[in-house]
């Protein structure tokens, strides 16, 4: 099981929703803080101002679903499964993936900072506009991904892979150009003398 930077403990829930069914339910508004979802069924769920308090989602499907402006605070998704989910001006603040499938997820804006993605496979998802300072992306799997306009400022990116990324108009300050995969990248004129001069080139206009 991928750790939480800093050896952080999971923090713990006391009550449980097990084995149910809510797909297609509109989840706007409501409120739930350290509880803990086993194997239920979230597929094209909605919502709008939903916020989910260090819950822990195990083997939730999430599929098709949409969500605008909900905050998922210090939680913990466990094996679950994001197939074309939208998120829209949502918080992620802190959570963490583990084992979780991203296929075609979209993301635009919100804050997903200090969040842990070690290794995820998000090849296919789309970030853009997102707040993921200090994010752990070590070991991402991000062949082809979409990270436009995405500030990565401080985040660990460490053996990640972003060849065919779309890293255009996001600040990545903090990549280490030896040690993650860059082949085919699009970036823009400015992110490359920020690269350049991570390698020890120096930058002239002439």
């Amino acid at each position: 099981m991928a750790e939480r930077l800093h050896g952080k403990p999971v923090p713990e829930t006391y009550s449980s929703v097990d084995s149910e069914d809510w797909s297609c339910d509109d989840l706007s508004g409501r409120k739930y803080e350290q509880v803990a979802f086993n194997d239920v069924d979230m597929m094209e769920t909605s919502s709008r101002g939903a916020v989910f308090f260090e819950c822990t989602f195990r083997n939730v499907r999430f599929n098709a679903s949409e969500h605008h402006d909900s905050a998922f605070l210090n939680c913990t998704f466990k094996r679950c499964a994001f197939f074309d989910a939208s998120f829209t001006g949502c918080k992620f603040v802190g959570s963490m993936f583990d084992g979780c499938t991203f296929d075609l997820m979209k993301v635009d804006g919100g804050d997903w900072s200090f969040v842990g993605m070690p290794g995820a496979p998000v090849g296919t998802a789309s970030f853009t506009n997102v707040r993921m300072r200090e994010a752990d992306l070590t070991g991402l799997r991000g062949e082809g991904v979409v990270l436009r306009q995405v500030d990565l400022a401080g985040a660990l990116l460490r053996s990640a892979d972003l060849s065919r990324a779309d890293l255009r108009g996001s600040e990545i300050g903090a990549l280490d150009p030896l040690s993650v995969s860059l082949k085919g990248a699009k970036i823009d004129l400015g992110q490359a003398a920020v690269i350049a001069m991570a390698l020890g080139l120096e930058v002239s206009p002439t």
